[in-house]
């Protein structure tokens, strides 16, 4: 059999990215928005030695192991410190002298061996097959993840992390809807996801935005390229109790192009290049980040209905709002509701009065409106909008969390985020 189809078996032969877990990323130190102007930069080499190697892969399994030979030389002299590369270059090489039967086929571990040498060979097994997978399972076209219901044209870019098959990808928000522009391998958490609790070595679940763009030159070394810190913990993980912050996209140390799948104190990584097109592409505030166990891509059309049937209990709202009427309004609140710096319902029907008040009779209009889904063990929608008042050019930005309880859906958080 070709070393291709031995590898491609063993690969999706062997156990998947354990799931159902949770990670945490410490507090990092040295945080500074990045001031880089992109002109200064080198030019973008994302997702090209994944592609190349994957190409190594296939030629091979087409029996042209010369040219699989000569890819994989190529590829370990353009990136030395692509692991992966260079055990499949060891693969080739070997090959040419004896029959291999899995990836890394190397002689059995002796007393002698390090620990560490098992687990590596492992973890590479697993990253190989990861990527594998990944590019089998590709979306169909213009299909995307289910949580996007509606993007305003504000929100340039969105990004979606699917844990299960490590997975980050890149969307542009186009005058037709999102398009896929990107997808990486990516790393999350060492015990994998659904983070409860700081330190416990997860990555979180749910819908988060970047908060920020660190400069590389602020972080450690082990940060590689910089870091998109996301707003973990979102008004939901703070509704369960969850703890713990810090939790970063960011890049890997010099010596290292990759981690394994699962590797992180909980922040997601990418390799540097590819890392680097997000700190070229993504803003600050304004990019969603959908962390999932495992993506459901849906075509678009698909999440219509649920989005305008959302679109009529909002305007409800906003038409409670106009009008002044404190009883409906109040109606739309949850009992648990916290406000900005965590007023319960009781003090936050004083600010919504005042805000009602300041209307003097004007009807309000949302703009740029903005509904992203996340559904577990409840169904929640993250909104966000501008809230202009008749006459007015400008007004808040808001974000309210909402959960629907039967039929009906209520607010359980709502603040002024610009």
């Amino acid at each position: 059999m070709a070393l291709l189809g031995l590898l491609v078996a063993a690969l999706l032969a062997g156990p998947a990215l354990a799931q159902g877990s949770k990670s945490k990323g410490k507090n990092k130190a040295r945080r500074a928005a990045s001031t880089v102007p992109a002109a200064a930069m080198a030019p973008l080499r994302d997702g090209q030695a994944e592609e190349r190697l994957l190409q190594v892969f296939q030629l091979t399994g087409e029996g042209r192991t010369r040219e699989a030979l000569a890819s994989a030389e190529r590829l370990v002299r353009d990136y030395p410190n692509f692991q992966l590369a260079q055990l499949a270059l060891g693969d080739l090489l070997s090959a040419r002298t004896r029959p291999l039967q899995r990836l890394g086929d190397v002689p059995a571990p002796t007393a002698a061996s390090t620990p560490s040498s098992a687990t590596v060979l492992e973890e590479l097994r697993t990253e190989s097959r990861q990527r594998v997978v990944a590019q089998r399972a590709r979306p169909t076209e213009n299909s995307v993840p289910s949580q996007f219901l509606e993007l305003a044209p504000r929100y340039r870019h969105a990004i979606a992390v699917d844990a299960a098959l490590s997975r980050l990808y890149l969307f542009e928000n186009t005058s037709k809807g999102l398009r896929l522009v990107a997808d990486y391998y990516a790393s999350v958490g060492k015990l994998g996801i659904e983070k409860v609790v700081e330190g416990d070595q997860r990555t979180p679940l749910g819908v988060y935005f970047i908060t920020s763009r660190l400069d590389p030159a602020s972080l450690r070394d082990f940060y590689g390229s910089g870091a998109l810190p996301i707003s973990y913990p979102n008004a939901l993980d703070q509704l369960r109790g969850k703890t713990g912050s810090g939790i970063w996209l960011h890049g890997t140390p010099p010596g290292q192009f990759a981690r394994a799948p699962q590797a992180t104190d909980g922040c997601v990584v990418l390799s540097n290049p590819d890392l680097e097109r997000l700190l070229r592409t993504v803003e600050p505030r304004s990019t969603p980040v959908v962390i999932a166990r495992q993506l459901q891509w849906v075509q678009p059309h698909s999440i219509q209905a649920e989005r305008q049937s959302f679109e009529a209990v909002l305007d409800a709202w906003r038409s409670a709002k106009t009008e002044g009427d404190m009883q409906r309004l109040l109606g739309f609140y949850a009992p648990e509701f916290q406000g900005h710096k965590k007023k319960p319902l009781t003090e936050w029907a004083g600010v919504l009065q005042a805000e009602a008040r300041a209307l003097r009779g004007r009807e309000i209009q949302l703009k740029d409106k903005s509904y992203l889904r996340w559904t577990d063990t409840v169904d929640t929608m993250v909104v966000t909008f501008g809230e202009v008042a008749d006459g007015a050019q400008t007004g808040p930005v808001k974000r309210q969390f909402w959960t629907r309880r039967g039929n009906r859906w209520q607010i359980f958080f709502e603040g002024v985020i610009g």
